[in-house]
């Protein structure tokens, strides 16, 4: 049997998608093109309006270019709004994210056969390796924890995630093992509310004790986190990362905004100013670090002035990238009920302003990298470096994937390439 799995949203989607490759590939299964697959997987986001157009738009799209398929959708856009997705296309089965860790055994209970033996495929079936290059991803995304107990006005996830759980330190253990014998030199550390992780466990965790433990583990593998709220990444969290040359030099912490009114209509547990301390506090402790956030323009009771001073407040701070979402309605939320909404245009215009601020902001993050040496590795076709501060660089063909570099980081272009040269 042939399958292929198409991704939509964060990355903890992408760590969902990347278990459900191994268990395939360990069935005996063989990725394939999703044009020709068999079994096509669809792992949706719904975090916007848009996220569930895009979903829906692949999957006419390979019903249409790919008539025999046997579609099966799961991921948030399959568990918030399952009626949208049934006798859409060749879909054969809705998976819910509550059952997802269960979907191949789902299947295999399904009276059609989507993965009956008439394709040859059972437990005994020979395993397939995991290997770097997986879902076309070199770094492998591991998630620890799922679900979220905040309740932010804008976002659907926790009603399609359900409350905060954190995975056994044991099976993470097992699991940073299991990839790093397969060859893997980098793991994404992931989970929708990741600075949660621990709470629930029985034996009360924390996420710096987590990243200590994965600092002992054996393997050449380097660990970077995903995004990280502000208010939980503690003095400790930041201690491990300068301690551990295990972690990347790299923090994603989605602020949303830089009005504190707005902020509190958002009901994040934070102020600007707060935001602001943490991003100069790790700036000063790791110079060379990369440090991101997410901001949304155009919700409910925003005005232009709030955009403009959000624009200044920002360009103040030592970020290397900035991420702009357009608000969006989603129904169930309470900003979706919340009045003093944005005209789609102002959005649009407000999001165009914004992302020339990040575009400046990254352009002087890599300015301040020129000249200088940094460790990283090779993605992609292995003419691309990630550095461990994460700035892609290209460089002369030759290396394959996943291999270990140095590179000097020589020049940025006004297109925002960025280029170097590996010191081999």
């Amino acid at each position: 049997m042939t399958y292929a799995i198409l991704t939509f949203g964060c990355r903890v989607n992408q760590a969902d998608s990347f278990a459900l490759d191994a268990e395939l590939r360990m069935r005996g299964a063989l990725e394939a093109p999703a044009d020709s697959a068999d079994l096509v997987i669809v792992n949706t986001c719904s975090v916007t309006g848009a996220a569930d157009q895009s979903a829906r738009r692949a999957i006419r799209g390979l019903s249409r270019d790919n008539p025999s398929a046997r579609i099966v959708v799961t991921g948030c856009y399959a568990t918030r709004q399952p009626d949208d997705l049934k006798g859409l296309g060749n879909v054969r089965l809705i998976v819910p994210n509550r059952q997802k860790d269960d979907l191949l055994s789902l299947l295999a209970d399904q009276p059609d056969g989507i993965l009956a033996g008439e394709w040859g495929l059972d437990d005994t079936g020979s395993p397939g390796a995991l290997t770097p290059g997986a879902l076309g991803r070199t770094a492998c995304p591991l998630r620890v924890q799922t679900g979220c107990n905040e309740s932010c006005a804008f976002c659907i996830i926790p009603s399609t995630r359900g409350v905060s759980r954190s995975r056994p330190l044991a099976d993470i253990r097992r699991d940073v093992q299991r990839v790093s014998d397969a060859g893997f030199r980098e793991v994404w550390i992931v989970g929708v509310h990741l600075g949660s992780y621990g709470r629930d466990l029985d034996a009360a965790g924390s996420l710096a004790a987590l990243l200590r433990e994965l600092a002992t583990t054996d393997g050449d593998v380097v660990f970077r986190l995903g995004s990280l709220e502000p208010m939980d990444c503690t003095a400790d969290v930041v201690d491990v990362l300068i301690d551990s040359s295990r972690f990347a030099p790299h923090l994603h912490l989605p602020v949303q905004h830089a009005n504190n009114r707005v902020l509190r209509a958002m009901r994040r547990p934070y102020g600007f100013e707060q935001f602001s301390s943490l991003v100069e506090t790790v700036h000063a402790r790791m110079p060379q670090a990369s440090i991101g956030t997410d901001v949304i323009v155009g919700f409910p009771g925003e005005t232009d002035r709030d955009v403009d001073d959000m624009a200044t407040a920002l360009e103040a701070l030592p970020l290397s990238y900035l991420h702009v979402f357009p608000y969006s309605d989603r129904p169930g939320t309470d900003a979706s009920a919340m009045t003093a909404k944005v005209d789609p245009p102002a959005i649009k215009a407000r999001a165009a302003i914004t992302r020339r601020v990040a575009a400046g902001l990254h352009e002087r993050f890599v300015q301040t990298q020129v000249g200088t040496i940094r460790p990283g590795l090779t993605i992609d076709d292995g003419a691309t470096v990630m550095t461990d501060n994460f700035l892609k660089v290209r460089i002369l063909p030759g290396l394959p994937r996943n291999t270990r570099v140095d590179v000097r980081i020589d020049s940025a272009a006004l297109d925002g390439t960025v280029r170097g040269r590996d010191l081999r």
